[in-house]
């Protein structure tokens, strides 16, 4: 699936393959608790978010200098660009780097060099969302976001992550109005594992534009016809939601029925080295495994772009679509 489209939910962190990983743990004197590459793989076994949760941040260990980042980012963006992506808007997880002693500056000039080289190298347009974790105090996403007042110029939007349950969006309420106050945009992880209020409190609460995940909105009739009137987009990510037992089977996924109730659904890879495929991988699944047929997977695409934060290049966002509107499938 090569058509043209905006990845609007992906965590860069979430891109790290096992080769990398063992590569990057080399180069820095990080030994990994597995024998190779193989034996890494057998651990992307999950049971919940929790379990995936564990992994993920304890891999992040061997990412330690700008370097690192910048390959991480720049193997991405390869991939990415081999399955159709024309623009993506990239999280990041600064607290779970600056917790273990990297420094922020580090973390955003290493991505932002991969980051301001993407259109060159790879002809993908870029933006950076700098998240913060759920599952940590208010205060330390306050302190993280003044930190990072001297990468602004890197960051577009700001966005919140990490374990749900039990960690409601109304706690960052302060620092998403200041997140505001200094120009950026505002997303909001909602409605994966925690429940549909959380969505309402998302945009109600904490002012989203975006809600990612957003899946469980469907066991509210009310929340549907509000979301899908205010054309508020979902970063619908469906292997993760497989991956993760938020869904038990791909053939099972919302993903019609949210697309019928006049939703507008964009589906991502969220963290693609873990839940077994990258943006085309993605979009050839749900076309197979949900039978949706050509013109659905071009509305896929086209909201993908619709829903990207593209206003200030409304150029930029015509000329994406019109390549949507292009694309003849095989």
């Amino acid at each position: 699936m090569h058509i043209p489209k905006a990845e609007l939910h992906l965590h860069i962190e979430g891109t790290l393959e096992p080769e990398l990983a063992f590569a990057l743990a080399a180069r820095n004197g990080v030994t990994l608790p597995y024998a190779d590459t193989e034996d890494l793989r057998t651990a992307y076994r999950f049971k919940d978010l929790q379990s995936f949760l564990d992994l993920y941040y304890a891999l992040m260990t061997v990412l330690r200098t700008e370097d690192d980042f910048a390959e991480l980012a720049d193997a991405y963006l390869s991939r990415a660009a081999a399955q159709g992506v024309r623009h993506a808007e990239i999280f990041f997880d600064p607290q779970a780097h600056t917790d273990r002693g990297v420094p922020i500056g580090t973390v955003v000039e290493g991505l932002g060099r991969a980051l301001d080289r993407s259109e060159e190298t790879h002809g993908v347009s870029t933006q950076l969302i700098m998240c913060f974790l759920r599952d940590r105090s208010a205060e330390s996403a306050m302190e993280t976001l003044e930190a990072a007042k001297p990468y602004l110029h890197r960051i577009s939007a700001v966005g919140l992550d990490s374990a749900e349950a039990g960690n409601p969006p109304a706690r960052f309420r302060e620092v998403y109005e200041a997140a505001g106050a200094l120009g950026l945009r505002k997303v909001a992880h909602a409605g994966e594992e925690g429940p549909p209020a959380y969505i309402a409190e998302a945009l109600d609460v904490l002012g989203v534009e975006r809600v990612d995940h957003g899946l469980r909105c469907m066991e509210d009739p009310e929340l549907v016809e509000r979301l899908a009137a205010e054309r508020v987009p979902l970063t619908l990510c469906p292997l993760s939601n497989v991956r993760l037992r938020a869904v038990d089977v791909l053939q099972e996924h919302p993903l019609p029925a949210m697309m019928a109730a006049g939703l507008l659904c964009t589906v991502n890879s969220d963290d693609p080295a873990y839940f077994g495929g990258y943006a085309g991988d993605t979009f050839r699944a749900v076309h197979e495994a949900l039978a949706l047929d050509h013109e659905q997977v071009r509305t896929l695409a086209r909201n993908s772009f619709e829903a990207a934060f593209l206003d200030h290049d409304e150029e930029r966002r015509a000329r994406y679509l019109s390549e949507v509107e292009a694309y003849t499938f095989d």
